[in-house]
């Protein structure tokens, strides 16, 4: 270790750690010293006695059982696993210029070299120990092209090297030139050297051993309840040393960092400080790449293959567009970094799949559910299948309302077809009638006459257009999110982390734009049930493929009933009606939650109503599918080391909140504009690399579009949209192709 300030002081902080260590072997040793001194002083005769005798009884008894204890709490500590991150190995047979440039970059820093390479989907680069047992490499597979004949890490089974495995984003290997990635890689790399201190690598394994080991018990005694006591008793005294090594541990790992970044300042500093930029740049080109690009993809159930080469694409584009980032596509004459790996198209997909894991919740492997797309691809395999799915689930959710396909069956050439016109005029027709007008004798909704009505009455001057029926039940609130992932606790490890030992950024954000607390399980909304009993989606059918829910029977409640967060889906049963409050309620959906958030009511309550009868159905259809485990092993090199990891803890990192209804409506409303525009004036759907599906006009792109939809969605105001419309000669009363 060098003479770095940094260093001494993380030397110093490693010892407070071990000295914590040493106090509990103390703790647990103190009853058997005091056994040994009893029994010895019976066995010379100085403690004589029955008062003694019950003495060294009594003390041996208890020293056995804190001797025992001990035992068994260090067992568990040494051999729980600890957590790592999921990454894709890297050989030095599939990337050696890399390793060549790692080596060379150790050399100049005067520190060991680390033991291998492997990349994340993510824009940030650490040191990670991998020297536990239980982080030996898998049996190797013949033929791997990324991890070469004897696995990822040789032919040994188990690691004997002592230094940490050097982990890099994939986004910097294309974005970056080759001496940019040097640079940025310097303070990364120079943090191998206190990592191979004796007592700063003993207090790591100490430190990681007690977090793996709140982890295991914290997992096996809601597993399993008869070793429950056991594991709360082992937990305890886990989490009790682990806060007391918290402070030490923390600086420590500052300690180290700062160490680092001083010895790496004499190489290519100047560089270092241009490359920064770049690592901003990158990061915010990922974020918006995973947000508005893949995630589409990923809930049609298709992951891009190559979404390190999109990066470069994005970048590009935002460098045309902003005049803050000119010059930065002028670097692309240079080598980028990729050109280290052997086959950069092989790792690409590779680490497109890992990050479709961990930022979706995807299956492990592709599948006929689960299969790749190319960018060249992406328009009419990713963004036609979208719109046309989410505009067929609109005209399913209007059938279930009673909403008739045309207002005029004389002016349309085919009545029956899904029609643009039909979302516009159910939208911006006048409010409906209060829904007691609906109510029977024989209605399970009815209020009998004894009791006070609550409803405000029909508004004046307003009543139902014509083939629509009124509304008989309420909505649940519109802004409700939904769950993307049906798991409702996606990490079953609470004490585990995905790094915990990231040397060179002690603080840094795991990934982009991620929720930051993906344990937060959100139930969907329940709704009522908009097919007939036993009729409901089998688990593991995709969203597209259900059938037409159908139409509601007279008296039954057209909007699903409302449920509270805590409310569990209500399960299928035979009987649908539930009792409806009236309109006020429907339109206090809207209106200001209990969390705060004053919200303007909305103006235009069958958008309420139809957006919550869209997070209903969205809802339902998200948690009756089931990730599928995959058709067979992915093909040779293109699988992480997921032996290393959790395989039931994904999403790790959603990208985004749940939608709320309101924006599920605005992008089923869109969905049907495109569709009307394909199919009307030969509009193409389109990728951009900052925003995701667009809609090509004359091959150019439309960029207006949004603001009208939220204006017939927010504002019942269908004027911008229909104006829109005639400009470009789309014509809303043709039927469209649905999905």
């Amino acid at each position: 270790m060098g003479v770095e300030v940094g260093a001494q002081a993380a030397r110093a902080r490693a010892l407070a750690v071990l000295r914590i260590r040493s106090r509990a072997l103390a703790v647990a040793l103190l009853p058997a010293a005091a056994a040994v001194i009893l029994g010895a002083g019976g066995a010379t005769g100085h403690l004589v006695g029955p008062g003694w005798d019950s003495a060294r009884a009594i003390v041996g008894a208890v020293a056995a059982v804190v001797l025992l204890a001990a035992a068994v709490i260090g067992l568990v500590v040494a051999r729980a696993r600890p957590a790592v991150s999921p990454t894709v190995a890297v050989a030095e047979g599939a990337a050696p210029d890399l390793y060549r440039l790692v080596r060379d970059l150790a050399d100049r820093l005067d520190v060991p070299a680390p033991s291998a390479i492997a990349l994340t989907p993510d824009c940030d680069s650490w040191l990670e120990d991998r020297t536990h047992a239980a982080h030996g490499p898998p049996p190797p597979r013949d033929g791997d092209e990324i991890a070469g004949p004897g696995g990822a890490h040789g032919p040994l089974h188990r690691r004997t090297a002592a230094a940490p495995v050097l982990v890099i984003g994939s986004p910097f290997l294309w974005w970056m030139r080759v001496g940019e990635l040097r640079a940025v890689l310097a303070p990364v790399v120079a943090g191998t050297g206190p990592s191979a201190h004796p007592d700063i690598a003993a207090a790591r394994r100490f430190v990681r051993g007690l977090d793996a080991a709140v982890a295991v018990c914290a997992h096996q005694g809601s597993r399993r309840p008869v070793l429950r006591p056991a594991c709360s008793g082992i937990g305890w005294v886990a989490r009790l040393m682990l806060r007391g090594c918290q402070l030490h541990a923390g600086e420590m790992e500052r300690g180290v960092a700062a160490a680092a970044a001083e010895r790496a300042q004499a190489v290519d500093y100047g560089l270092r400080i241009v490359a920064q930029e770049q690592v901003g740049l990158a990061y915010a080109g990922w974020d918006r790449l995973l947000t508005r690009v893949a995630l589409p993809a990923w809930r049609m159930g298709r992951w891009p293959s190559r979404l390190d080469a999109g990066v470069v694409a994005a970048l590009t584009e935002l460098s045309r567009r902003d005049r803050l980032a000119e010059g930065f596509a002028s670097r692309l004459g240079e080598r980028p970094a990729c050109d280290l790996l052997e086959e950069p198209g092989t790792v690409d997909e590779a680490a497109s799949l890992l990050a479709a894991r961990l930022f979706h919740g995807g299956p492990a492997e592709p599948g006929p559910d689960w299969s790749p797309v190319a960018w060249d691809d992406y328009p009419d395999e990713v963004v036609d299948r979208k719109w046309r799915t989410d505009a067929a689930r609109l005209h399913r959710v209007l059938d279930a309302l009673g909403v008739r396909r045309a207002p005029d069956p004389a002016t349309v050439r085919h009545p029956g077809g899904p029609t643009l016109a039909r979302v516009l005029d159910h939208l911006t027709d006048g409010l409906p009638p209060a829904p007691g007008a609906t109510y029977g004798t024989s209605d399970p909704g009815h209020r009998p006459a004894e009791q006070p009505p609550t409803s405000t009455g029909p508004l004046a001057g307003t009543r139902p257009s014509a083939g629509t029926r009124p509304l008989t039940g309420t909505a649940p609130a519109a802004d409700k999110a939904r769950n993307p992932n049906p798991n409702p606790n996606p990490n079953p490890n609470p004490g585990s982390n995905p790094n915990p030992n990231p040397t060179s950024t002690p603080g840094r954000n795991p990934s982009p734009s991620r929720n930051p607390d993906p344990n937060v399980s959100r139930t969907p909304d329940p709704g009522p049930a908009a097919t007939s009993p036993g009729s409901s989606p089998s688990p593991g059918s995709s969203p597209s493929s259900g059938s037409a829910p159908s139409s509601a029977a007279p008296g039954e409640p057209l909007i699903p009933p409302e449920a509270g967060p805590g409310h569990a889906p209500a399960a299928a049963s035979t009987d649908h009606r539930e009792t409806a409050p009236d309109l006020a309620r429907l339109v206090s959906a809207f209106g200001p939650d209990s969390d705060g958030n004053d919200d303007p009511p909305p103006a235009n309550p069958r958008s309420a109503a139809l957006a919550a009868r869209l997070g209903a159905e969205v809802g339902r259809e998200e948690a009756a599918v089931v990730p599928a485990a995959g058709a067979g092993p992915l093909a040779a090199g293109q699988g992480p080391d997921s032996a290393l990891w959790d395989d039931t803890a994904f999403p790790l990192f959603p990208l985004q909140p749940p939608r709320t209804d309101r924006e599920l409506l605005a992008d089923h409303v869109t969905a049907m504009v495109c569709c009307a525009a394909m199919d009307t004036v030969g509009a193409t759907p389109g990728l951009d690399w900052l925003d995701g599906p667009t809609l090509l006009v004359d091959g150019e792109r439309v960029p207006d579009l949004t603001p009208r939809v939220l204006s017939l969605v927010e504002d019942g105001d269908a004027g911008p949209l229909r104006t829109w419309l005639v400009e470009l000669g789309i014509r809303p009363e043709k039927p469209v192709r649905l999905g």
